[in-house]
């Protein structure tokens, strides 16, 4: 069955009734389901896996936030102002503006909330800086996973005493005359349909990124990469909004990674390259500024022979990277090669000059990298789309003439985000960003919106 709409109508008589439905059970619709508990308000999350996954349970569980106690905790000075910058900067202007100023406000209230009131127990990652970011704002669980970030979300929504329900794939929305939404059907495993009534529809569902057909269409330069994202991104909320009449934004936005480890399929996160290490290509040469970027980095890296490269570290580096559960993960996976000094490096990756690798690693961006080298071969891949729906400041699905559906609302990566419609626009977090402030601001617009 593919997504569709059918005449609210023939929407089953007796349907079972909910105030909110919200389609995706990742960070983006448990912050809704959790926001909305907290205002008393009944909800259905709808998950199409047998646990909650998606897009969150794959990231590094890192959400930028300003304003947070945790940065208080710590004295770092953050404000709405400088986040709207950096994000305004990394992007040339190009974000939404609407919903950079909206998420970027609603974020820090909700990590606090999040913490405060729910037990979630964050803290802000020191140590370095991500790209673009000017200040220490991202803030994990202990863990340091998105599959540990949506475990705790899911628990809390739990006891907050939203209902969860799994293995639920929603394929039709019912909408009457005036595209209002009345309900939506959802598949079982088993092929049998199922039907719920709602007052207000949020889509908290996915992008495209593992849809191949829409990837070709939307972002042919990502055609050919590997997508290592989660396949629930299969764009249902864009063929909704497609069949509805939406207006969709930033189609050309996605999150991509250039250290993808190969053939092995693991995440070499990009905090070492913030510390120091480089990448090279076949013939041992830098090829671009690390530092810019983990995201336009999946493009530059797929340009190169074989669109492959090397993530190069040393002794200190490689102890920092041990740091993180997705490294190790890659390491035991036997992703990590050790070469004595450069000319053994040289020999590994094909044999390159000696010399031009001895000038690479001696040239590394904040000090010469030291014998002996750490090596993990790595690729560019997609990791989610950072485009779809069209919405304003209030998480509203818009119309092709700017107006707001009735009671339909879309956040994280069923909707707009905020990184521009390119992949240089891509700011370390901007999917968490997008998924936990607008989860927060969708739930406020709920609030507002259903009858007392």
């Amino acid at each position: 069955m593919t997504p569709s709409i059918a005449p609210a109508s023939a929407l089953p008589a007796g349907t079972l009734h909910v105030p909110v439905a919200i389609v995706g059970a990742g960070a983006c619709g448990l912050v809704t389901a959790l926001s909305l508990r907290n205002a008393g308000i009944d909800c259905v999350v709808l998950e199409r896996d047998p646990q909650p996954s998606g897009s969150t349970a794959l990231s590094s569980g890192l959400i930028p936030a300003c304003g947070t106690r945790m940065q208080r905790a710590l004295g770092i000075e953050d404000s709405v102002a400088l986040f709207a910058s950096d994000i305004a900067g990394k992007t040339h202007g190009t974000a939404a503006p609407h919903l950079v100023q909206a998420y970027t406000r609603a974020v820090g209230p909700a990590i606090d909330m999040l913490a405060e009131r729910h037990g979630l127990d964050f803290h802000v990652q020191e140590g370095f800086l991500f790209p673009s970011h000017s200040v220490l704002r991202m803030h994990s669980v202990r863990k340091k996973t998105g599959a540990a970030l949506v475990g705790y979300l899911e628990r809390a929504a739990q006891a907050a005493g939203a209902d969860i329900v799994t293995e639920a794939t929603v394929r039709t929305l019912w909408v009457d005359d005036t595209q209002r939404v009345h309900g939506i059907s959802f598949e079982r495993p088993d092929g049998s349909v199922e039907h719920l009534a709602c007052d207000a529809l949020m889509l908290a569902c996915n992008g495209f990124g593992g849809n191949a057909a829409m990837v070709r269409e939307l972002l042919p330069e990502m055609r050919d990469a590997p997508f290592a994202g989660h396949t629930g991104n299969d764009g249902s909320a864009i063929a909704w909004g497609r069949a509805l009449g939406a207006r969709l934004a930033d189609l050309g936005a996605y999150q991509g990674h250039g250290s993808w480890a190969t053939p092995h399929g693991a995440l070499v996160s990009w905090a070492m390259v913030m510390e120091g290490a480089i990448q090279i290509n076949v013939h041992g040469e830098r090829f671009h500024r690390e530092t810019d970027g983990y995201s336009e980095a999946a493009v530059k890296v797929l340009a190169q022979p074989g669109g492959v490269a090397w993530y190069v570290m040393d002794d200190p580096l490689l102890a920092l990277a041990r740091s993180f559960p997705d490294f190790v993960a890659a390491e035991a996976a036997g992703a990590l090669k050790t070469c004595a000094d450069a000319a053994e490096l040289a020999r590994l990756i094909g044999g390159a000059d000696p010399e031009v690798v001895a000038r690479s690693v001696a040239g590394a961006p904040k000090r010469p990298l030291t014998a002996p080298f750490h090596v993990v071969k790595v690729t560019g891949a997609l990791f989610h789309t950072q485009g779809g729906l069209d919405i304003d400041d209030h998480c509203r699905v818009l119309r092709e003439d700017g107006r707001p559906f009735p009671n339909l609302l879309a956040a994280g990566g069923a909707a707009r985000g905020v990184s521009g419609n390119a992949v240089w626009g891509y700011m370390s977090g901007n999917g968490l960003l997008s998924a936990v402030g607008g989860g927060a601001v969708a739930a406020a617009t709920i609030v507002e919106m259903l009858p007392s």
